[in-house]
């Protein structure tokens, strides 16, 4: 995703000389640096050794490893000339740093795209034992938007027959031309096996706009989807389409995921979905959901700060899920944020599935399994009634800022109100709970810290509640700048990030308006994956 004015200039010097690797860096390495010494940087989730982050990019499993490219600029922690930053892992936990990917040339800066593996070498780029990874991006021509051009966004490939580690840009960039859009990028690749070619689905202003291909190389459009459909208070980008069984069922449907700058269900940044069937050229959307989706639109997150998520590519079939990462940040500030050598994170891997739920399919999010590689110390919470408050990290046998809270709560009164209240000891606080009076979970962070940098920071967002009945189940996963809530086995999901001046290490469970009832809980410790055990 990109800010619509650009207001740098790139030097031809930029494009002399950048190409030169950088070491790799693990995360164990960058916290040698000192860098996670600074306040704010995570703990468990994915930041940039340094400069500026956004978008994730070009996200492909080959061989072993999960990449994971970024939008980047090494210069600067504000958005900027835009490079593809690279890591990879073998778990979506653990990241070893990669030189940088993708520098910008004389077409342009690069900005947010896919990548897959083209097994068959369908390209040509590779051979039949050596099959290319292909990364497919667009090139944004600033020049040519300052002139006052509309066909300055065009795509772009390059390819690497090393596993990602070095790249050639294709000799006859770019692979498709801008018939005169303004917004014209992220295309989002993928192989379809009923059509036999390479369906690309691109963010074109207001729409998507879907291209097949069948080597990578040579494209045609096949349709458009989404005007007058769903949230349209922004600019569409970073659309992914993939096909995914509903749970219970031999049914299958496609989704459709689409982020939308500004206009998302708390302000700003957000990504919405629609769920439907794609015949190779055209989607179209459930019959059901369509009578569901309107303006306001149906959202993958609720919280402020999951954008531009897609999903990866080319994960084996024996593994089968569905496999999901955001950027953790808000376009309303995210240039603004108080960190000082980086900027911004990723939040953590999750799987999507597709389920029938009371307001009919939708899709349910929850972190990948792997993440508990990171578990360390566990407390079990004893069933009980709470009336006003209770402590839990009273008698909780460790404090850190690192956590994940298990909770099954049971709800005494129809209109009873609950919350997580995560605090310090400077009256710092952010809350995180159930507001029956509207069926919503929120997550409050009028109190959580620093928000001198932005007047669009503070506030309380919501969530609406998409299971029936008194008994909630809360997944939270929280870090020193970020808490994840996963409601419902997944079913409502918020993200938000903030910044205390003092880590959150206090818990407690406050009730209003009659008892709210523990069935079950329990608090995890969760180690840093820059500490050098995992």
């Amino acid at each position: 995703m990109k800010i619509k004015q650009l207001l740098y200039a790139v030097p031809m010097v930029l494009f002399m000389g950048c190409q030169a690797e950088s070491s790799k860096q693990t995360t164990d390495e960058v916290v040698d640096n000192g860098t996670t010494k600074e306040a704010h940087r995570l703990l468990y989730h994915f930041t940039p050794p340094s400069g500026w982050m956004n978008d994730p990019n070009g996200m492909v499993y080959h061989d072993g490893e999960y990449h994971l490219f970024y939008q980047h600029n090494p210069d600067s922690t504000v958005w900027g000339p835009m490079h593809w930053g690279h890591a990879v892992s073998k778990d979506m936990v653990q990241w070893e740093h990669l030189p940088i990917a993708l520098y910008p040339d004389s077409l342009g800066t690069i900005f947010s795209g896919s990548a897959v593996v083209d097994l068959n070498n369908t390209s040509g780029l590779g051979t039949a034992d050596n099959p290319p990874m292909v990364a497919i991006y667009t090139y944004h021509n600033a020049e040519g938007e300052r002139a006052g051009r509309n066909d300055y966004q065009t795509q772009g490939i390059a390819f690497s027959l090393d596993r990602g580690r070095s790249w050639t840009k294709y000799e006859s960039n770019p692979v498709l031309p801008n018939p005169g859009i303004r917004d014209f990028r992220d295309p989002k690749v993928s192989w379809n096996e009923e059509a036999q070619k390479w369906i690309m689905a691109l963010a074109v202003a207001d729409h998507i706009s879907f291209y097949s291909s069948k080597n990578l190389k040579e494209w045609q459009h096949e349709s458009d989807f989404g005007q007058g459909i769903g949230a349209h208070g922004g600019v569409w980008e970073c659309p992914d389409l993939f096909k995914m069984q509903v749970n219970g069922s031999g049914a299958e449907k496609w989704v459709l995921l689409v982020s939308i700058n500004p206009g998302g269900p708390n302000g700003g940044s957000a990504t919405q979905y629609f769920v439907g069937d794609f015949d190779g050229k055209r989607f179209v959307l459930d019959e059901q959901f369509s009578a569901d989706v309107d303006e306001k639109g149906i959202w993958i997150d609720y919280g402020r700060d999951n954008y531009a998520g897609v999903t990866w590519s080319n994960i084996p079939a024996e593994d089968g899920r569905r496999l999901f990462m955001g950027w953790m940040s808000n376009w309303k500030y995210a240039n603004v944020v108080p960190t000082e050598k980086w900027r911004s994170a990723m939040t953590v891997a999750r799987t999507l599935t597709l389920a029938e739920t009371s307001e009919g399919l939708r899709l349910l999010s929850n972190p990948v399994e792997e993440l508990e590689k990171l578990y360390q110390n566990e407390y079990t919470l004893e069933s009980q009634a709470v009336a006003s408050a209770l402590d839990i990290s009273e008698k909780m046998p460790f404090r850190s800022p690192a956590l994940q809270i298990d909770l099954e709560l049971e709800l005494a009164n129809a209109d009873g109100e609950f919350a997580v209240e995560l605090s310090n000891d400077q009256d710092q606080k952010i809350l995180v709970g159930y507001d029956a009076a509207k069926n919503q979970y929120f997550i409050d962070r009028t109190k959580a810290g620093t928000h001198k940098f932005s007047d669009e920071f503070a506030g309380i967002h919501y969530g609406p509640r998409l299971a029936s009945g008194a008994v909630h189940t809360m997944k939270l996963l929280v870090d020193v700048a970020s808490v994840e809530l996963f409601a419902d086995g997944g079913k409502t999901v918020m993200t938000d990030i903030f910044f205390p001046d003092e880590e959150f290490t206090n818990v407690r469970l406050v009730s209003q308006k009659g008892n709210v009832r523990i069935n079950a809980g329990k608090v995890t410790d969760l180690k840093s994956i820059y500490n050098g055990s995992l």
